[in-house]
């Protein structure tokens, strides 16, 4: 069983982690296609960056578009490389949570809904579930690392194994 250590500062909260090597599996999935969709709407702005954001209702789509391409590309890098895994997850749950309401949320009742746009294909239970297989995902995994950290192949678990600079530096007499 996976135990979450019982941490006594904020600083071993973010790097703590008792998962075990495996976890980087799930490091993977996660990180490398929020890091893949991050750049990407840099790389195409009009069909998955701010054009996209437009099109679908989001709300200053020009400022939007770039700052969740960053937000998904740094956060992804950071998973990957399991650095600071539980503070990077964060704001990529809140960005799955909102691809889900402005998207897969109209596929699902047929219509668009707080200025989120209609949807333009098949709508409901099935077309939805199938538009939104890789957004579960992404959000299950993240909270996934949420709850477990980076697990024990990665900076995080490094970071916690080294000594702490008051134990490393030792008074000379």
């Amino acid at each position: 069983m996976i135990q979450s250590p019982t941490p006594s500062s904020p600083w071993q909260w973010a790097t703590g982690t008792t998962a075990p090597r495996a976890t980087v599996l799930i490091r993977l999935l996660v990180g490398v296609v929020f890091a893949s969709e991050g750049l990407q709407k840099f790389l195409y702005p009009d069909a998955l960056g701010a054009g996209r954001f437009a099109k679908i209702g989001i709300p200053a789509a020009h400022l939007m578009g770039p700052f969740v391409g960053a937000v998904e590309l740094v956060g992804g890098i950071l998973i990957i490389v399991g650095l600071l895994t539980r503070l990077a997850v964060i704001p990529l749950i809140m960005d799955i949570s909102v691809a889900i309401a402005s998207t897969k949320v109209p596929i699902l009742i047929g219509q668009g809904y707080l200025g989120f746009a209609a949807p333009s294909g098949k709508t409901g239970f099935w077309a939805m579930l199938h538009e939104a297989r890789t957004d579960f995902s992404m959000l299950l995994g993240s909270c996934f690392l949420l709850a477990v950290g980076a697990g024990a192949c990665s900076i995080d678990a490094w970071l916690q194994r080294r000594p702490s600079v008051t134990t490393r530096a030792s008074p000379r007499s």
